[in-house]
């Protein structure tokens, strides 16, 4: 389900990007502005957040698991120098 919407607000954004005359550098802002005009009207739309707030939360834990950079208490031969 949520599949469709996402589809929904895809098509939408490149609709306004295209009545825009496909001007680079707002993308983020179309998206925005799809997602909101496509879930005001959306009986689907609370499963829909409910869907992205559940991946962020796990991209989230997921980033925390895995930090970017060897802890500092690691040898140097442990850190691959």
């Amino acid at each position: 389900m949520t599949e469709l919407i996402e589809r929904k607000i895809r098509l939408h954004a490149q609709h306004l990007y295209d009545q825009r005359g496909q001007a680079e550098g707002l993308a983020l802002q179309d998206w925005f502005e799809a997602e909101s005009r496509v879930l005001e009207n959306s009986i689907l739309a609370p499963l829909y957040r409910k869907t992205r707030e559940d991946n962020r939360s796990a991209s989230e834990m997921k980033d925390a698991s895995n930090p970017p950079f060897p802890s500092s208490d690691s040898s140097p031969s442990e850190a691959g120098a």
